[in-house]
C-alpha cells in the first residue's frame, strides 16, 4: 500500500455567471461544481431524497450513530444540505450524524467562501464550516460540531490513496456518489475505489448519484446492489438510486458487519492529567457520563506546568498523512481554540544541524503554513510555523471539569477487575463499576495492568522568570523551539526549558537544571538570554514524562481478553499535542465509529504492539 501522499494541489476554478449567480467550474475536470439550474435543489433531490434521509434520520434511536459517505467534497454543498436537513429532523436523543468525504483538489479557503455565498439560507452553517476548514495538507481531517451532534472526516488526497486507509467498525449507511461526471473524471470511478466503497458498506446501505453512467451501474450490480433510475433533477431524465439488499457470498470484498457495539452509559478514567481530561471531554461531548479518578489533584504530574507550547516537529510533506505528530497538531490546534485556555502563536523553530535538508522540507509546505524565515533574536537558521499555540493547562482543566457529565473523585485506585461487559475499580474502601475504563495514569499504568510495556521515566524541569524589559506585542504571540523552548507567559514573564534526564524519578527543582535551560537559550537566543534575571531568583517545576520504547503513545484496548479496559499513556513530551486526537481514536474504537486517522497509523499505536512473539516450533 502506498503511504506517501503527494502534496495537495488546490483547485483553481473558473467562475461563470449565470442569472447573476457565480458558478465555479473545475479547470482540472471541465465540469461544474454544482448545477447551474439550482445546486441546492439538486442536492436535495438526488442525494438527500435518493437516500431517503429525511425518514431515516428522523427515526434514529437514542445514541445511534449514522454515517454518510461521499466521493467528492467540492464546495461542501452536499454536506451543508445534509446538515440543514439534520437540524430539521434529528431526534432529541443524543443520536449522532457523521460525514466522510474525499477530495483530491480542495478549494482554497477564499474560493470556498466565494462559492458558498450563493445560498443565504445555508450561511449560518457555511460560516461554521469555513471556520473549521482544514489546512491544505494530505490525510484525514476530523471536524467536530458537538453542539450540533454532527462531525466530518474530510480526507484530502487522491481517492485511490485515501479509501484504503479509512477504517470503521460500523458500515457507511448512505453514499453520495458525487465528484464530477465519469466522463470528466474516470479515475474516481475505477474498480479499486468501488471495492473500498463496498468494503465500508453493508446490507441496507443505500447509494445515490446524479449519474447513471454504465461504469457506475455495472460496478454496483457486480456486488448485488439493486439499482433503480427515478426521475433526475431538472432537465435530467434519470438519476441513480440503489440499495445493497443481499450481499453475495462470493463478493470480492469483506463486508463491514452491522455494528452490535453496546453504547456505554458511563466511562471511568484513571488520571486527571491532560490525557484523562481530553478523554473525559471526548465522551462527555457525546452525552456519556464520565468519572475521573485521581490520586491527588488534577494536573499533579507532567501536565501541570503553567503554560504548554503546542509545537510539532513536522516531517516530510509526503508522509504527513500518517505522521502522528503532524495529524495530532492539526487536530489539537482546531480543538483547543474552542477553549479560553488557548492562545494562538507562531513558532520559530531554530536549527543548527542538517540545515539544507530541513530547509528543503520546509519549502515543500505552503508558505502560509510553514516557511523558511529568520528571526531577529537568533543567529541560527529558522523556520516559522504559523499555526501553533500555547495552552494554560489549569484553565483548560477548570473548563473540562465544569462539564455537567464529568465528575472528579480524589481516591487511589489499587486494583481492577473486569468482565466482557463492565469493569470494576477498587480503592481501599469500595468498588466503582463502569461500562469501560481508560487508564491515563502514565508511569503507574503497569501497576494496574502488568501486561503492558514498561514506560520509561524522563525528568523534565522548566524555568520561569521576569524579564528586564517587557516583550513587545509581536513577541507576545511568538514562541521559540531550539532543542529547548521559550514561550511568553505574559509581557513580563518568560517560561523556558526543559531538561531531559532519562530514568530519573525525583521532582525537586534544581539550580543545575535551571543552568541547563539557560545554556540552551543562550546558544539559540543570545539576545533574549540577556534579558533574564539572576538565576537565583528563578522559579521552576520538575515533573516526569512517561515514554514508550518507540516514542509513540499507547492508544486503545489493553488486551482482547479485557475488552472494557483501554489505555492512553506513554505520551512523552507531546501529551498536549497527542491527547485530543488520541482521545477521539479511543472514543471511536469504543463507540464503533469511523477512526479519525488512517488505519495503518492506528495499528502503530496499539497497546499490545510490544507483546513478544512466540516462535512456532
Amino acid at each position: 500500500m502506498n503511504l506517501k501522499f503527494p502534496a495537495i494541489t488546490l483547485a483553481d476554478p473558473e467562475w461563470q455567471t449565470v442569472d447573476e449567480v457565480e458558478i465555479p467550474v473545475s479547470r482540472q475536470f471541465g465540469d461544474v461544481y454544482f448545477s447551474k439550474a439550482n445546486g441546492l435543489l439538486e442536492t436535495r433531490h438526488v442525494f438527500l431524497n435518493g437516500n431517503d434521509l429525511s425518514e431515516r434520520l428522523a427515526n434514529l434511536q437514542p445514541q445511534q450513530y449514522f454515517s454518510v459517505g461521499e466521493t467528492g467534497f467540492g464546495t461542501g454543498l452536499n454536506f451543508l444540505a445534509l446538515w440543514q436537513l439534520w437540524q430539521q429532523v434529528r431526534p432529541d436523543n443524543q443520536s449522532h450524524l457523521h460525514f466522510i468525504s474525499v477530495e483530491k483538489y480542495p478549494l482554497s479557503l477564499q474560493d470556498l467562501k466565494r462559492a458558498l455565498t450563493v445560498w443565504n439560507e445555508l450561511k449560518p452553517l457555511a460560516d461554521q464550516l469555513i471556520e473549521h476548514y482544514p489546512l491544505p495538507l494530505a490525510g484525514c481531517h476530523r471536524l467536530n460540531f458537538p453542539d450540533e451532534r454532527i462531525s466530518v472526516d474530510l480526507w484530502l488526497g487522491d481517492a485511490a490513496h485515501c479509501f484504503p486507509l479509512i477504517q470503521s467498525t460500523q458500515p457507511v449507511h448512505a453514499w453520495f456518489l458525487d465528484g464530477f461526471a465519469p466522463s470528466c473524471n474516470p479515475e474516481l470511478w475505477q474498480e479499486q475505489i468501488f471495492q473500498h466503497i463496498m468494503r465500508l458498506s453493508a446490507e441496507g446501505t443505500t447509494f445515490a448519484s446524479f449519474s447513471v453512467a454504465g461504469v457506475l451501474k455495472r460496478a454496483l450490480r457486480s456486488y448485488g446492489v439493486k439499482i433503480t433510475r427515478p426521475k433526475g433533477f431538472g432537465h435530467k431524465r434519470e438519476m441513480l438510486k440503489a440499495v445493497w439488499q443481499h450481499a453475495t457470498e462470493d463478493s470480492p470484498v469483506q463486508i463491514t458487519p452491522v455494528n452490535t457495539v453496546k453504547v456505554p452509559q458511563n466511562i471511568a478514567i484513571i488520571g486527571a492529567g491532560i490525557a484523562g481530561l481530553n478523554c473525559a471531554w471526548a465522551f462527555a461531548q457525546r452525552g456519556i457520563q464520565v468519572t475521573i479518578f485521581e490520586k491527588t489533584q488534577p494536573l499533579a504530574g507532567g501536565s501541570g506546568n503553567p503554560l504548554a507550547l503546542l509545537n510539532p516537529k513536522l516531517g516530510s510533506i509526503d508522509n504527513i498523512a500518517t505522521h502522528l505528530m503532524s495529524v495530532s497538531w492539526q487536530y489539537a490546534i482546531n480543538f483547543y481554540k474552542n477553549f479560553q485556555a488557548f492562545r494562538s502563536l507562531q513558532v520559530y523553530q531554530l536549527h543548527d544541524k542538517n540545515i539544507e535538508q530541513i530547509e528543503q522540507m520546509v519549502n515543500d509546505y505552503p508558505q502560509d503554513i510553514y516557511a523558511w524565515q529568520s528571526t531577529d533574536l537568533s543567529v541560527l537558521p529558522a523556520s516559522l510555523l504559523h499555526f501553533a499555540g500555547g495552552l494554560f493547562p489549569h484553565k483548560f482543566a477548570q473548563q473540562v471539569l465544569a462539564h455537567p457529565l464529568i465528575d472528579l473523585k480524589i481516591t487511589e485506585i489499587q486494583s481492577i477487575t473486569s468482565t466482557e461487559n463492565h469493569v470494576t475499580l477498587h480503592d481501599t474502601q469500595q468498588g466503582y463499576t463502569a461500562d469501560h475504563l481508560i487508564a491515563c495514569n502514565a508511569l503507574s499504568l503497569q501497576q494496574l495492568f502488568p501486561e503492558t510495556v514498561q514506560l520509561k521515566p524522563i525528568r523534565g524541569q522548566i524555568s520561569w522568570t521576569d524579564l528586564k524589559t517587557p516583550l513587545s506585542d509581536q513577541h507576545l504571540t511568538t514562541g521559540f523551539s531550539y532543542g529547548g523552548y521559550a514561550i511568553p507567559y505574559n509581557a513580563n514573564t518568560l517560561i523556558f526549558g526543559a531538561s531531559f534526564l532519562q530514568n530519573q524519578t525525583e521532582t525537586d527543582v534544581r539550580i543545575a537544571d535551571h543552568q541547563h535551560n539557560f545554556e540552551l537559550m543562550q546558544h539559540a537566543l543570545p539576545e533574549l538570554a540577556t534579558q533574564l534575571t539572576n538565576i537565583k531568583n528563578w522559579q521552576g517545576r520538575a515533573s516526569l514524562r512517561a515514554q514508550s520504547p518507540d516514542y509513540l503513545p499507547l492508544v486503545g484496548q489493553i488486551t482482547p481478553e479485557q475488552p472494557c479496559c483501554h489505555a492512553l499513556a506513554g505520551l512523552g513530551s507531546k501529551g498536549f499535542l497527542f491527547s485530543p486526537l488520541c482521545s477521539e481514536i479511543i472514543a471511536a474504537q469504543i463507540l464503533g465509529e469511523a477512526l479519525p486517522i488512517p488505519s495503518v497509523l492506528a495499528q502503530r499505536l496499539r497497546v499490545q504492539r510490544f507483546k513478544k512473539k512466540v516462535k512456532q516450533l
